[in-house]
């Protein structure tokens, strides 16, 4: 039995200490990726707290047969999507307490550029589905279960989401298609 089914069957038996084991390693990327779907800071710490309260009390329900992060940003979109909708997130609420925000900003400024683009061009689903692949680096399979679409939407999905950035910032370097199915 791996570490991880060992603490699945620990915190399925009560155990908080293996559930918050579980969950350590998925804390900042769920973090990251509800604060591209939720209207604030704030609240993407609330939806994260949700999600891993729900996670807990229905942890019975998991299945093994699927990879226990699609089981969790399944929750968490599920959780931020109750939320109000998404407005424009404002620098200032992107704080990261770790370190400085104007620093990461900085360090980071194309690639947050580019992630904004594409929340302001590519639908919800289709900006998920691109979040999931190229930032949390998820399988096709996964995104597919995730936003519980068939593989196909999904590998279609990321080539229309690649090629409408790819046209909007004027660059045709994405057409690489060995990502598309990676």
């Amino acid at each position: 039995m791996s570490n991880q089914a060992a603490l699945i069957e620990a915190a399925r038996g009560g155990s908080a200490t293996a559930f918050a084991d579980l969950v350590r390693d998925y804390r900042d990327g769920l973090l990251r990726f509800l604060l591209t779907r939720a209207s604030s800071y704030a609240d993407a710490e609330d939806a994260l707290q949700d999600t891993l309260i729900n996670a807990y009390r229905y942890l019975h329900s998991y299945d093994s047969r699927w990879r226990f992060s699609t089981w969790l940003y399944r929750i968490a979109i599920n959780n931020v999507s109750r939320m109000r909708p998404v407005d424009t997130v404002e620098l200032g609420d992107l704080r990261d307490e770790k370190s400085d925000p104007l620093a990461h900003c900085i360090a980071a400024s194309d690639r947050e550029n580019l992630w904004r683009y594409a929340s302001r061009t590519l639908s919800d689903e289709v900006y998920a589905a691109m979040w999931l692949r190229y930032v949390e680096d998820m399988s096709v399979n996964d995104i597919a279960a995730v936003l519980e679409r068939s593989v196909s939407w999904t590998k279609i999905n990321l080539m229309r989401g690649r090629q409408a950035l790819s046209e909007g910032l004027g660059n045709n370097a994405t057409d690489d298609k060995s990502t598309a199915y990676g």
